[in-house]
């Protein structure tokens, strides 16, 4: 078989039309989303991505804009159960910003939390549900307080919990900048 033969019969790569209506000069993010029953599941648990681009049947490419924020939980088992739970709270980032490089986010983000096991992933997950139980959006909350959670979730110190007078506070400052 020759080369051109070989690339006529290779799947066609993912078009990029649909991010073509987007400036060129925003920097964007790229993470990487997957879905195979009962094998790996890397999905975002909050966050209001720009586009969504299907790749395939198992995968996905979420794009969000500079300084949004997100929540991606990854998932994976073998043939002998669950191997691992992970749960990171991020930031979206302009190319002059200091980043963390992520594997499956490109080109990187700031980690505002990061949770591995299960018992911290759930630990983590209550507290997203109490925050959306008060009414307030997990994607408008302070960074300062995933960056506290993270460290109180690292030390095992009892997890803070996020109020309404601490989202005010949070909101009157970021209206004062």
């Amino acid at each position: 078989m020759t080369i051109a033969t070989q690339a006529a019969t290779a799947a066609p790569l993912p078009s990029p039309q649909p991010l073509a209506t987007l400036d060129s000069r925003v920097p964007l993010t790229r993470v990487s989303l997957a879905y195979v029953a009962q094998r790996i599941n890397l999905y975002l648990r909050f966050g209001n991505p720009t586009r969504t681009v299907q790749i395939d049947r198992w995968r996905r490419c979420a794009v969000f804009l500079p300084t949004a924020i997100f929540c991606r939980i990854r998932w994976e088992s073998n043939d002998y159960g669950t191997v691992r739970w992970q749960l990171m709270v991020l930031q979206a980032c302009t190319p002059l910003d200091a980043m963390q490089t992520i594997p499956g986010i490109r080109p990187g983000a700031r980690l505002l939390l990061h949770a591995e096991g299960e018992q911290k992933v759930r630990a983590v997950l209550a507290q997203i549900d109490a925050i959306e139980a008060l009414g307030i959006k997990a994607i408008d909350v302070s960074p300062a307080y995933w960056r506290t959670l993270g460290n109180r979730l690292a030390a095992r110190l009892p997890l803070p919990e996020y109020s309404t007078e601490r989202h005010a506070a949070w909101l009157a400052g970021r209206a004062l900048q």
